[in-house]
């Protein structure tokens, strides 16, 4: 097989499982429509619209960490991580079809959060979307390697945001001002880092 039929098949195993489990899509969606109706009740009236954008990101990113939580669960539960590391395919494969399935949630995720978001606050723009869209890929590749370092961890539901949560740090500045260069530029620098660095992780985990 070859390397994208490779990712191609790990990716559609991964959004199959979630299509028969049913355990990560809804409880990211019920999060982020929970945390934006508190965010709604709690803001006073008049609120900016950048303060709103905020708290939009604040909700995403920990709608996206809920997700990347639940990456490696399967394996993990059924202890099959090191069969899916011993597969005969290239390690990078398991981190691109990986991060291709966090992607496809996260974007199902926003799909309702962002007219959630538009009805509560003051809309969103087209620059507001693509920004969106931009940390999506950030989100997922970065994540995904992180994933993979806390899945052998004890403590790995501990491990996971302590090791995300910096990183994304500069997508939610770049979200919040709308800079769509620095967010390609993100996406493009850790896209390849972690494409590089997963074979090396996975072989200490």
């Amino acid at each position: 097989m070859t390397y994208a039929g490779d990712v191609a098949a790990l990716a559609r195993k991964d959004l199959l499982l979630e299509l028969r489990a049913k355990e990560t899509l809804p409880s990211m969606l019920l999060f982020v429509i929970a945390a934006l109706t508190i965010f709604h009740f709690a803001l006073p009236r008049g609120t900016s619209h950048a303060a709103a954008l905020g708290l939009l990101w604040a909700a995403l990113i920990f709608t996206a960490l809920l997700g990347l939580t639940r990456a490696f669960v399967a394996e993990r539960e059924q202890g099959m991580f090191d069969a899916l590391v011993l597969a005969p395919c290239d390690r990078s494969a398991i981190w691109l079809g990986k991060a291709l399935a966090v992607l496809a949630f996260l974007v199902a995720a926003e799909v309702v959060a962002l007219p959630a978001f538009a009805a509560f606050f003051s809309g969103v723009d087209g620059r507001t979307v693509a920004a969106v869209a931009l940390a999506d890929i950030g989100i997922a590749t970065v994540g995904t390697l992180f994933g993979a370092m806390a899945v052998a961890g004890r403590a790995r539901e501990l491990l996971l945001p302590l090791l995300f949560l910096p990183m994304a740090i500069p997508i939610v500045a770049a979200g919040v001002g709308g800079y769509l260069w620095f967010l390609a530029g993100y996406d493009a620098i850790f896209a390849v880092l972690s494409w590089a660095a997963f074979e090396y992780v996975v072989a200490e985990t």
